[in-house]
């Protein structure tokens, strides 16, 4: 039996907000007017209302619903390239857009990427006034994912964000988690979103919706966006089960970060005691955070299976091997945390410590 079967046969599953399943469109569906008539093409009373309550909550002019986040920032990125009439734009080097869109922005739109800071650090105010290039967007990822999720401090936005203005570069969020850092930065999504000209937020992550996103910004901007939507084929004719589903989870769990923070620190902790293990952060800032393992990965996948079969919790599905002696896995706490009683969890982390220790 091999890792992924081991967490799936599971009773308890600490992370996340469980399987991803028709279920989550059948709890929406029960609580919905089924006489209501879908969205047609972008249009009507059902997306209208979620993309205006979304505008509200962002602090923005307008927001525009689309069926995935690498459609919606690779649109954002060319309205501003097309605006200042330069194809240049700057983002971290672990981006979504940079390591998993098989280079859409370049291969789409011609657009040229400046890559700024060292991967293993978020950018900073000194990468951004050090940039030789000239850009037409900054783009930055809040939290960002492939570090562990880690952040910069709010002033440190804030000074981008002026920098910015003074040099007339747009500053894009990809905001996919910007729900979960809200509680670390202790500000309002709208507080946030005012530093940047245009936001994009996923509606599936953290929210837990079936797939989708929203991107916001003023009048003309998402006016734009839409012609984009239509050329991207963006434009289905109803969207409607993923626009339910997100309002549906949105008004369950937008006000539930605060809780999932608190989780992730109390069991980054945990982690934190074992033998040869780290979490990364070593205090989670949103969430989500990394666990690092100072053994090879088929070993540890080996003790983790071990104490899936003895405890029936399990802790993640997957490892990913970093080289010959380290391998790590990402987690994100949801609502399947407090379902885990808190001595059987102290229960699986004593055994991994023990069998930690043995290797």
């Amino acid at each position: 039996m091999n890792l992924f079967e081991a967490f799936k046969k599971t009773d308890k599953q600490v992370a996340g907000h469980g399987s991803r399943n028709i279920q989550v469109l059948k709890d929406v569906l029960e609580n919905f007017d089924g006489e209501e008539e879908s969205d047609h093409y972008g249009s009507g009373k059902i997306i209208n209302d979620f993309q205006n309550k979304m505008a509200r909550y962002l602090g923005k002019e307008s927001a525009v619903f689309f069926p995935s986040g690498t459609m919606a920032q690779q649109i954002a990125l060319r309205i501003w390239c097309d605006e200042k009439g330069m194809k240049k734009v700057a983002y971290h080097p672990l981006s979504h857009v940079e390591i998993h869109e098989q280079d859409g922005l370049k291969e789409l739109h011609q657009i040229e990427s400046v890559l700024l800071a060292d991967k293993n650090s978020v950018i900073g105010l000194e990468d951004v006034v050090q940039m030789e290039e000239t850009i037409s967007c900054l783009l930055l990822e809040l939290p960002q994912r492939e570090i562990g999720g880690q952040l910069p401090d709010y002033q440190t936005l804030v000074d981008i964000s002026n920098h910015c203005r003074e040099k007339g570069i747009k500053l894009h969020l990809d905001g996919a988690r910007l729900l979960e850092v809200l509680p670390y930065y202790q500000k309002t999504a709208a507080e946030v979103c005012r530093l940047f000209d245009s936001v994009y937020i996923s509606v599936y992550k953290g929210i837990g919706g079936i797939a989708g996103a929203i991107l916001a910004g003023d009048q003309e901007f998402t006016e734009k966006s839409k012609v984009w939507k239509r050329r991207h084929g963006g434009d289905l004719i109803s969207l409607y089960p993923y626009i339910i589903s997100a309002d549906y989870y949105f008004n369950q769990r937008s006000e539930k970060m605060k809780q999932y923070f608190e989780e992730a620190k109390e069991l980054a902790s945990l982690y934190n005691q074992c033998h040869a293990v780290s979490t990364l952060p070593k205090v989670p800032v949103s969430n989500m955070f990394h666990v690092h393992f100072t053994a090879k990965k088929e070993e540890v996948e080996q003790i983790l299976i071990s104490i899936y079969e003895a405890t029936g919790i399990g802790l993640t599905g997957y490892t990913k091997g970093i080289d010959d002696q380290g391998c790590y896995f990402e987690v994100s706490i949801g609502d399947n945390y407090s379902d885990v009683a808190n001595e059987n969890l102290k229960e699986v982390f004593k055994m991994l410590d023990e069998k930690m220790k043995q290797i």
